[in-house]
């Protein structure tokens, strides 16, 4: 078990180099920066992190946010002005984060699907209840030849008690990526000692910061962990970065 009586150090200062492979930069599409001002200040902020190179990851969800292959590269032309007079100019991809839906499965069918490079495919679920089609949506990710990556596992409340729905979904190759505000308690202890656990048993493969606003910024410079987790956190690093750099 990790123990947190140990020394702390800053998690904002073992980023460097991550590829943050889940973030709503884009300008205007969804809930995340709403102008190409406030995708500035965003990608600024991470930037001090070290944090250079995005796949912008906008949401795909019926009826509140339906953006598509156009609409999410329309965005980044927008924004491209904005970014470019920077000292650094970041590097930035398109993909999308996809809601497990009444509508994802005609999305695969139509390939009206964002995967982030050729093999991986971000997806969600409701906070509120697991949709009733996982499991066959996930089956029809896989028959495309994807990866699929389930976006904050440890964020759905649900599976908390039936730690055992964890195990299945990486039994049935399911990758996950963790929220890294979620270890420092930003959306509750219950999905802390969650992200904890999944750490522990090895079932986290990336980590990404879901930043949607400057408020997950400024909650990404006050996390400290102890030695044993910064350790475990930079292996999650090194991992992404590796394979999506």
């Amino acid at each position: 078990m990790f123990s947190f009586f140990e020394k702390k150090r800053y998690l904002a200062d073992q980023l460097k180099g991550l590829v943050d492979i889940h973030n709503h930069i884009l300008p205007g599409i969804d809930d995340g920066a709403k102008n190409a001002d406030e995708s500035l200040a965003l990608i600024k902020g991470l930037g001090e992190f070290g944090i250079e190179r995005f796949i912008a990851t906008p949401h795909i969800m019926n009826h509140y946010f339906e953006n598509t292959n156009d609409s999410i590269v329309a965005a980044y032309e927008h924004l491209k002005p904005t970014i470019s007079v920077m000292e650094n100019t970041p590097k930035i991809s398109l993909a999308a984060e996809h809601m497990i839906d009444d509508n994802f499965e005609h999305l695969l069918e139509q390939d009206a699907i964002m995967p982030m490079g050729k093999e991986h495919l971000l997806v969600e679920m409701s906070y509120l209840q697991p949709p009733i089609n996982f499991d066959q949506a996930i089956a029809k990710v896989q028959q495309k030849g994807l990866f699929p990556i389930l976006a904050h596992p440890e964020r759905y409340n649900f599976l908390h008690g039936h730690y055992h729905k964890y195990v299945k979904m990486k039994q049935d190759g399911i990758r996950f990526q963790l929220n890294l505000l979620s270890i420092g308690g930003y959306y509750g202890k219950g999905v802390q000692k969650t992200a904890f656990k999944l750490i522990e048993d090895g079932y986290i493969d990336f980590v990404g910061t879901d930043t949607h606003h400057m408020g997950h910024v400024e909650g990404l410079k006050k996390v400290t962990l102890p030695e044993k987790q910064i350790t475990e956190i930079n292996k999650l690093v090194n991992k992404t970065i590796e394979l999506f750099y």
